[in-house]
């Protein structure tokens, strides 16, 4: 049989529920999920093998109207992954219909025209005779190959969907090898999973002041790993916030993320965890760069 390869493009409005799409579609968990909008902040690539095919996913950041140079940086990479694609899989949430956000996403596939298609998320959670008159809206945009409807969290619709995007890569050797699962790096996932924990565990505006960066990444001789890692934030207000009294909260923080990184790595894990005030971060460019992002304005 002929082997197929090309990127697919996950684009659509903050919590829309790309990374649950992303890890359901990998059969594991990759991508950090909060309830929290925005909490994806750089492109990552999830590698699915469908038969001959090789679908490499690209999971962006959520499309909004930016306000920071963070903001910027991440709605820039989520066009950037869209231009780059092969596809573009258009995420919207079926439960909000075609809001604001969703209207802004719409809106910029119409300006940047790339091969797309529509897919319908979270239909576990709306009635079914309100699925056929939003997919009909969308299809009368007149932007998308097809209308597909799923849920990402429950897993409807979802092998339909592999195939269907399987069946619309193009023909060419794989890029990754086949028990490749992501372009990221360990110390990446690690900072990830640290991130995940701060959105989890603080409440409001907090997690959005905060950055994670993996500073040093040490083998041990006994196999385990000593990870050290500094949660910038922005005043030291939030950084009392983040250490708690006593200690505790950056301790919790610690342990859900060292049980975490565990569980990803499978070994041992020594995790030290140091918060540092970085006025600024979210509009500095070589803080953004860290996190893999990249703000030409």
């Amino acid at each position: 049989m002929t082997q197929r390869c090309g990127f697919v493009a996950i684009l659509g409005p903050p919590n829309a529920g790309k990374s649950t799409l992303l890890n359901r579609l990998l059969g594991t968990k990759l991508a950090i999920v909060t309830p929290k909008p925005q909490t994806t902040r750089r492109c990552m690539l999830g590698i699915v093998i469908e038969g001959e095919t090789q679908i490499v996913l690209v999971d962006t950041p959520g499309i909004f109207a930016p306000r920071r140079r963070l903001d910027r940086a991440m709605v820039g990479a989520a066009w950037t992954g869209a231009a780059d694609a092969d596809l573009v899989m258009a995420l919207i949430d079926a439960e909000r219909g075609i809001d604001d956000d969703a209207r802004r996403v719409i809106d910029g596939l119409a300006e940047h025209k790339p091969v797309a298609i529509a897919v319908l998320n979270k239909i576990d959670l709306i009635d079914k005779a309100a699925l056929l008159p939003l997919a009909q809206r969308l299809d009368e945009t007149g932007l998308f190959r097809r209308v597909m409807m799923i849920s990402g969290l429950t897993g409807d619709g979802i092998e339909d969907l592999k195939r269907d995007l399987a069946a619309s890569m193009p023909e060419g050797t794989w890029h990754f090898p086949d028990d490749q699962l992501t372009d990221l790096s360990e110390r990446l996932i690690a900072a990830e999973i640290t991130r995940e924990r701060l959105f989890l565990e603080l409440r409001q505006e907090l997690p959005y002041a905060s950055a994670v960066e993996t500073e040093r990444w040490t083998e041990q001789p006994d196999g385990s790993l000593r990870i050290e890692q500094t949660i910038h934030v922005e005043r030291d207000s939030q950084k009392a916030i983040v250490i708690g009294k006593g200690g505790r909260q950056l301790k919790r923080i610690g342990e859900l993320a060292r049980a975490e990184m565990e569980r990803s790595f499978s070994r041992r894990v020594h995790l030290f965890l140091f918060v540092r005030v970085t006025e600024g971060w979210a509009e500095s460019r070589e803080h953004l760069a860290a996190l893999g992002l990249e703000d030409e304005g």
